[in-house]
């Protein structure tokens, strides 16, 4: 897949201020940038970004979680508690689209960076706010990290096995929804815009998004009166539907339907009967009784090469695929030839990989234009622009 030129991207003219920092703001201006926003990252000239201290070393001052969520953007070096600094951003808040901001509550405002101060001067401005909780709540003041909501919101109450305790997700799940979800309020605000030509204040909490999360699991809790049960790598509805063990290593199996049920016994395991069983027959009945049909499947299964039974599972029209390593999964052949991988030239670093981003319009993958950016690297570049928009001249990126 390739890509046209950076005028053909959605969202291409669109200024974006990213006052944010470590991951739920910065994923969320990420993500505007994979889709062609210019997206300008203010950091302190010193510290920068916390996660420039987070993971392992890139050069001097880029790491592997910084990398992670600053693609396409540029970065400028100010100090917020400085007059010169201070009146630079507001400038450039002046000439945004969109501000985002994960100061605590009421931070952003004692420093002249809230909403009602930049829209009264840029009264266009979608205006985007992340907290740890809502800001209408007695809580508003709490800081908010992802792990702290995953316990509160029950989200590790779900995970992992039955039996055990509480486990987080792998990766930091809540900061990142909260970016996603809060990337779709700004581009709502952005479409409501062109006919009220008013922008909006979007205001995002982790919490919020961390009990979004556990979407059909706690509609269940609700139902229950009680938390359901931990399923681990199986499915709460869907029987048989998880990992299971060939006799040389483990495969994802998901079988959806009572044919593909018909199917698997049959032509993979050779064991027509269970279609007919009525513990069996059917997805709800299957899911009753798991305790008997699992241990006949996982017995039936190690008797299989892996190779050998998933490609009995495809000729069956069962979706099913390997289970690998992390590495292992980056550097497949399917990674490559979606183009999810990006290379790049790192000035300190040499060659550098980033994920490309997952998006893709009408055949063609958003590109990445800029890799992650050194602390402050486009300062005087930013600044240049900024003067030449304040003028009225154009600006060239």
């Amino acid at each position: 897949m390739t890509h046209g030129p950076v005028a053909s991207l959605p969202l291409s003219g669109v200024r974006v201020l990213d006052l944010s920092r470590v991951l739920a703001g910065p994923m969320c201006a990420m993500a505007l940038a994979d889709l062609g926003a210019d997206v300008v990252k203010v950091e302190h000239p010193q510290r920068g970004d916390d996660t420039r201290d987070w993971g392992l070393r890139i050069g001097s001052r880029n790491t592997s979680y910084f990398n992670s969520a600053n693609r396409n953007k540029r970065s400028i070096a100010l100090d917020l508690q400085a007059p010169e600094g201070l009146s630079l951003a507001q400038r450039l808040a002046a000439q945004a689209d969109v501000v985002i901001e994960n100061f605590k509550v009421g931070g952003a405002d004692r420093l002249g960076l809230g909403y009602e101060a930049l829209s009264a001067a840029n009264p266009g401005l979608v205006y985007c706010s992340i907290s740890g909780y809502s800001r209408h709540t007695a809580e508003a003041q709490r800081p908010g990290y992802d792990l702290l909501v995953q316990g509160e919101a029950g989200l590790m109450a779900m995970n992992g096995e039955e039996g055990q305790g509480p486990l987080k997700f792998g990766v930091a799940a809540v900061d990142m929804f909260t970016g996603m979800y809060a990337g779709q309020a700004i581009l709502a605000a952005l479409y409501a815009r062109q006919s009220t030509g008013r922008g909006r204040h979007v205001q995002m909490a982790l919490y919020d998004s961390g009990l979004a999360i556990t979407s059909y699991y706690g509609m269940e809790a609700l139902l229950l009166g009680g938390d359901p049960p931990k399923f681990g790598n199986a499915h709460p509805s869907i029987v048989p539907y998880g990992v299971f063990d060939a006799a040389d290593g483990p495969v994802v199996l998901t079988v959806g339907n009572n044919g593909q049920f018909a199917r698997f016994s049959r032509d993979v395991v050779g064991r027509p009967e269970w279609a007919t069983d009525e513990r069996f027959a059917t997805n709800t009945a299957r899911s009753a009784n798991r305790g008997v049909l699992l241990p006949l499947i996982r017995e039936a299964l190690r008797g299989f090469d892996r190779r050998d039974l998933l490609d009995r599972l495809e000729r069956a029209g069962i979706p099913c695929g390997e289970v690998l390593g992390m590495h292992e999964a980056l550097g497949s052949d399917r990674a490559a030839a979606a183009g999810l991988l990006h290379r790049y030239e790192d000035a300190e670093a040499g060659t550098q990989t980033v994920l490309s981003p997952p998006y893709v319009m009408d055949g063609e993958r958003m590109p990445v234009r800029r890799p992650p950016p050194h602390l402050g690297e486009h300062s005087d570049e930013i600044l240049r622009e900024l003067h030449a928009l304040e003028s009225g001249a154009p600006a060239a990126r």
